[in-house]
């Protein structure tokens, strides 16, 4: 069996954690890959902590648990590493994409360096691009950064598909977000 890229992602509610997940899946079977995007809720309320699942494989993927151990932790609210160990499970020389004005080396010296840090200020870009802070497309821009799951073309359409006449902002978001986001190998 082939490699399945597996993805945790860490948001409160309202934040759209569940959405992006989503939308990275739609983008992949556009793509002719295979996909899972879940959720997982504790108190279904907007702002309280909730996580989302993402699996991209180029074949048939038969699990459907939980992601216990991912290669790839997202974390959209930086306020949640004080509630939830958000690197829990996650592989040694795995990757955390956090939305964060602070650097790489800030988060490194909280975490250690067995995985790999990036940073992008996904809330700044969301207010420039769309309007509001919610940072799930641009977030999705540095998980594409990280990743080469999913290409351009195929994540324009799903978002063009979800947001309608707010898609060319959240396109922006996306790709500054590509751009700015800080990789500390």
């Amino acid at each position: 069996m082939g490699k399945i890229l597996e993805a945790r992602w860490h948001g409160r509610g309202g934040m759209g954690a569940v959405t992006a997940g989503e939308l990275l899946a739609k983008a992949a079977i556009r793509e002719g890959k295979y996909a899972q995007s879940f959720p997982n809720f504790g108190t279904e309320r907007r702002g309280a902590p909730v996580m989302a699942f993402l699996r991209i494989s180029d074949e048939l993927i038969r699990i459907r648990t939980n992601i216990y151990n991912p290669d790839i932790v997202v974390v959209l609210d930086p306020t949640l590493f004080k509630i939830v160990d958000v690197t829990s499970g996650l592989k040694d020389g795995g990757v955390i994409i956090i939305n964060s004005a602070k650097s790489s080396e800030y988060f490194e010296k909280e975490l250690g360096s067995k995985y790999r840090i990036a940073t992008v200020n996904a809330t700044k870009i969301a207010r420039e691009s769309i309007g509001l802070p919610i940072t799930n497309t641009t977030m999705i821009g540095a998980f594409m950064k990280v990743t080469d799951a999913v290409g351009n073309a195929s994540m324009d359409e799903e978002l063009k598909e979800r947001f309608g006449k707010r898609a060319d902002g959240n396109m922006v978001a996306m790709r500054r977000a590509y751009d700015e986001t800080v990789v500390k190998e």
